[in-house]
Formats: C-alpha cells, structure tokens, sequence
C-alpha cells in the first residue's frame, strides 16, 4: 500500500445493519488521491443516472486523503461526496474539526455509507476491533448540533447533523466539532438515510515514506505560515473577517441581495471590529493548525460560542443590508446547530427579502430589519411555515414564487461573497465550477480583488486561464485533503509588503496581467521538483515526487470527471451560467453592463480541452485517463 494510506475502505449498509473492510484501490488513489476525488470516482463508478439524491440509491462518502493524520499546518479536513439534492449533480463538501484524525486513527481512508436506516440511527466504529455498532439514535433525533457533540462524548471523534438534516433542508451541512462541510446538502443526505452521527476512534498512526524529512520540512513551515503577513498576521488577528473590508473598498461585497457591491456599515461586522470589540476567550483553530481563523464571541443566552467567518458576515450580514455583528453571531450560532450552510442560508432570506419588497412573496423579512430573521432560520431548520419554502434554496423558490433574475444561484448552489462583476475571473469560475456557485473551488478572486498582487479584475485578459489552473489546484487540495487556506502563502512575504502604489509593485502586476495565457498556465503545469509545501508533504509522506504540474494534472482528472457526472445527470453547458442580474445589470458608474461571461466561456471551453457545447473530447478524456 501506497504511504500516507491506512489502506482501507470501510463499507456501512444502514439498511441491513452490516459493514465491511474491504482493500482501498491504488490505482485510485495513485490517479485521484483521496479526498473529492477518491469520493467522486467512487460515485461515478457506484451509482445509476438518476438517482433520486434523497433515495437510499444515493451513497455518502466521507473521504481522507494522505496528509491527513499527520501534523502538517492545515491537513486535517475530510471530504464528503454525494449526489447534491440542491442541485442535482455532484455533491461535495470538506469539513476540519477532529473527524478526519479519527478516520486514519481507526485504520480508515473512506467510509461509505450505502442505504437508509428504517428508524434514527447512530454509528460507532471501533477502529481497535475493527467493528461497528448501530445504535438507537432515537433520544438525539431533533437535537442540535452542539447538544449531540455534547451528548455524545469526547471520547471519540463525530460527525453530527442538526435538525436541518433531519429535516432534508437542502443546503443542511455535516457539522465535526464546530466546523461544518455546509455546501450543496450534504446533511440532508445524511438525515434522509436517518443517519444522526458517525462516531469513530482509533490508536492507529500514520504511516510515511521519509518521516524524518517530513517532520523537519513542517518545523519549517510552521515558522513561514508564523512569519506570513496574511497567516501568520492577519488572519490570526481578525480572521476570514479581514476580509470584508477588502471586497467592500474593492465593490464586490453583496449587498442587498447582490444589488450593491458596497455597505456603508462594512466596517461594523469586520474582523477589525470583531477583534476590538467582540471577541471573546481564545482565537481557535482545526487540529494542528498554527494559523488560528477561529474566532470565539458571546452570544446573548448562549455564552461564548464560534464566531462568524467571512462568507457568514457578508451573506448574513451587508446582503441582508445588517450591520449589527451582535445578531450576525446570533445567527451564524443557530446555522450552526440547526446544521446548515450559512452561504445559500443568507442568500436565501435575502431573495425572500427582495421578493417580499416587490410584492411577489408575502412574508415578513426586510432589507435592513433584524426582526424576523432569528424565528426565520430556526422555521427553516424545522421546515415549519414559510420556512419550509426557504429550506428549498432559491433555485427552487424561484421556480415556485418568480425573481428568476435575481436569484443568485448557480445550477442551484447560492452564489458566495464575491461579486463577479468586478471580478470577471471569478464569474467564469462561478459559471463552470461543478458543483455551483462556488468560492473555494478556485479562488479566482484571489488574483483579481484580494491577494496582494492583481490584475484588472475588469478587462478580458487571463479570465479564462487563471479558473482552469485555480479550479485544478483547489481539487487537488481537496483530495489531499487541505485547507484551500494553504494557498494564501504561495507568495512570498516580499510580494505582500510592497506598497501598491510603488512602480515595482504596478510593474509586476502588468506583467502578471499580461503574460500570455499558455504561459501562465504552462507555469503552473511544469512538472519539477516539488517547491511549494503542500507537495514536498504528499512526496515525504508518499514516496511519489509530487510538483506543481503533477497537481495540476490530478486536479484536471478529477474536474473533468465531476464534469462527465454532471452531464450524465442531466446538467448541461447551458448551465454554465450566471443569474442574469450578474450579466445585465452594473454595479460600477464606469460600465453600463455586467459580466461579460458570452465573451469568456468559449475560450474556457477551448482552453479546458472541451467542445462547443461544454463537454470534454474524447481526446482530453483520454488524455487525463478519464475512465467513463
């Protein structure tokens, strides 16, 4: 067996209560990695087109890669892949907390869950005797997140739900300790098989090629990531909530349901604000992580409880045109245990709010208003009143209330907190990425609008390139599994520094803007030694050299096989679309349109190896070793 892999799959059917050991495959592992991409051969391979997401037919995967179980900064994650009930194609989520440590202490890469359980169940792997017990989950059933943690001990390492899984709201997440793999529905999945928990122990290590060199090399890193002016500076002081006030000056914060990409009242839910004013005991952090993202807050009747991250701020807070961090915390605090994506959660109570302003939807939330909001979410968790058309995501209100242009979603999956019409790169991502509308499967922006070294975010030059080389890298990551976080210090400290204003820094941006697409994505693919951290960890772990284009190449497998399962369930290029908001309508005085995603998408096509319509040659397919 490959380094880096217990070597096992471990098989669960609910419906009849058994399980199984079986052997993890190699040569899977060897094209896909584990992670997203173990998950999404296992899908493909596994099911039928067709499936009903909700039906037993539909499996649910939990997936480690080889970094996980080691020590290295930010390599704790599990993946979890599914068929997404929002959006009716791939499914997939990663998630910190402590659940991917206890897979690998039990002796576990991936653990399948096939079927559906007649009643609320539970699961206890005992990775010591290799066995797994089925227990009455009845006495959980309707808890939330946090009181089943609470419940269930501290003795082994969970994987929960809330009521919103329970419930079959479509954007329900998968909560370990009190992080969450929130996006395209997962834990309705999980509660449609009633399955409540996953409990999973072990005293198995990890096993690697070069231990010594691994456990020197990360001794270094963790001393870079230390020194880092974004990992080790700015997201230890305010977090992902740093991030606000970057998109809100550079105009592409939602707000008032993407009508605006600037709050005038952006710096009262900042992380600035957060770390002057609200936080409360520790900043926290996933296992081994020296970053420390996590923020601790007080949440009135509830004491000090984790705070709002970026996305939850701008979707729950500016896109809802709210400027109150107090009730932002109150909110992010009841997504979390009702169990759900606080992303498609705010888009949706803000499509309801412009539907509710118009006319066309007669419920009692408004733009700028807190009341309401609180009963609203725990409705939604509970699928009780109007709640329960809300739990559907806005796709589907859309489809049954009207505002299908401004229902900011792709293929079903709410947009995240980065307006693409200042960010063209980015909407190509958002238009194109497999599983919607979707931040963390690229980080387009990160060149356009928040890194320290962008382009025009507004001129048609590597809009194209830049996705296909950030979607391949984030699949890559994601089947490792790392934190897309790792990415932040691909730059070097120097870069940060330089004063923007200086010519060095305008220089270096006009080359960047202006280097020939092949080039820039030629870069990225050369297959050398390893040079960034993330590869030097999967070659000491593995044994197997690992580079920059090795990476590049995995992740395309894998995009490329999402996109074969997307169009065997029915989704198509006309789905790589953004909401015609995003297109007709302009948030800047200098341009009179949106998104130029017509001008884009066929170069992206053409440049990904696809024909006209969107779907890969047989020639790139072949190419990549896509096995349909």
């Amino acid at each position: 067996m490959i380094k880096g892999y217990a070597g096992r799959v471990l098989e669960i059917d609910l419906a009849n209560q058994t399980f199984s050991f079986e052997p993890l495959d190699e040569e899977i592992a060897r094209l896909y990695i584990g992670g997203k991409g173990y998950g999404t051969r296992l899908l493909y391979d596994r099911t039928e087109p067709g499936i009903d997401p909700l039906g037993p037919e539909n499996p649910l995967i939990f997936a480690t890669g080889p970094l996980n179980g080691s020590v290295a900064p930010q390599s704790n994650r599990f993946a979890v892949v599914c068929k997404s009930p929002l959006t009716g194609g791939i499914g997939n989520a990663t998630c910190g907390g402590s659940f991917a440590l206890g897979m690998k202490k039990a002796g576990v890469d991936v653990l399948v869950v096939s079927g559906e359980s007649p009643r609320p169940v539970r699961l206890v792997v005992d990775g010591e005797n290799d066995a797994v017990e089925f227990l009455d989950a009845s006495d959980l059933w309707g808890k939330g997140t946090y009181d089943t943690q609470k419940e269930l001990g501290r003795k082994q390492y969970h994987a929960v739900i809330g009521p919103a899984g329970e419930n079959r709201v479509l954007y329900a997440g998968i909560v370990s300790n009190e992080r969450i793999a929130g996006r395209t529905g997962v834990g309705a999945v999980m509660g449609a098989k009633q399955l409540k928990a996953i409990s999973i122990s072990g005293k198995r290590k990890l096993d690697m090629e070069d231990p010594e060199k691994f456990k020197e090399y990360t001794k270094g890193v963790r001393e870079l990531f230390k020194d880092h002016p974004v990992l080790g500076e700015s997201m230890k002081r305010f977090g992902t909530g740093g991030i606000v006030n970057t998109t809100n000056g550079r105009g592409i914060l939602p707000t008032r349901n993407f009508q605006k990409g600037r709050f005038d009242d952006a710096m009262s839910i900042s992380g600035e604000f957060v770390e002057d004013h609200e936080l409360k005991g520790v900043k926290t952090s996933c296992i081994h992580c020296p970053v420390t993202c996590g923020r601790d807050v007080e949440v009135e009747g509830k004491g000090v409880v984790k705070g709002p991250e970026y996305e939850t701020l701008a979707l729950l807070g500016s896109n809802l045109e709210i400027g109150d961090i107090k009730k932002v915390a109150e909110w992010n605090y009841h997504a979390d245990d009702m169990g759900m994506d606080t992303i498609s959660l705010g888009a949706s109570l803000s499509f309801a709010m412009e539907l509710h302003e118009r006319g066309m939807f007669d419920v009692p939330l408004d733009f700028g208003s807190t009341a309401g909001v609180t009963e609203m979410i725990l409705d939604i968790g509970h699928r009780r009143g109007q709640g329960d058309i809300l739990a559907d995501g806005t796709k589907r209100m859309s489809e049954k209330l009207g505002g299908h242009d401004f229902a900011m979603h792709v293929k079903g999956l709410e947009l995240s907190a980065y307006d693409p019409r200042g960010s063209y790169a980015q909407g190509v991502e958002y238009a194109t990425t497999n599983r919607g509308g979707c931040h963390v499967q690229g980080a387009s922006m990160y060149f356009e609008s928040t890194g320290p070294l962008t382009i025009n975010p507004q001129n048609l030059k590597l809009k194209a390139d830049i996705p296909i080389s950030m979607q391949n890298l984030a699949c890559s990551i994601n089947s490792m599994v790392l934190c897309i976080f790792t990415t932040y210090g691909m730059l070097p400290k120097q870069i940060h520094e330089m004063n923007p204003n200086s010519f060095l820094h305008r220089l270096l941006s006009k080359l960047l803007e202006n280097t020939p697409g092949p080039l820039f994505r030629g870069f990225m693919n050369v297959k050398a030694s390893p040079m960034i951290w993330f590869e030097k960890w999967l070659t000491f772990i593995t044994g197997t050299k690992f580079s920059s284009g090795h990476l590049q190449e995995i992740g395309a497998r894998i995009f490329n096989l999402e996109r074969m399962y997307n169009l065997r369930e029915g989704l198509t290029a006309a789905d790589d679309a953004l909401p015609p908001r995003m297109r007709n309508e302009s948030i800047f005085e200098h341009l009179d349109s949106g998104h130029p995603l017509d001008q884009l998408l066929p170069a992206y096509y053409k440049k990904r190896g696809w024909d006209a319509n969107g779907v890969p040659t047989p020639k790139t397919l072949a190419k990549l070793q896509v096995r349909v």
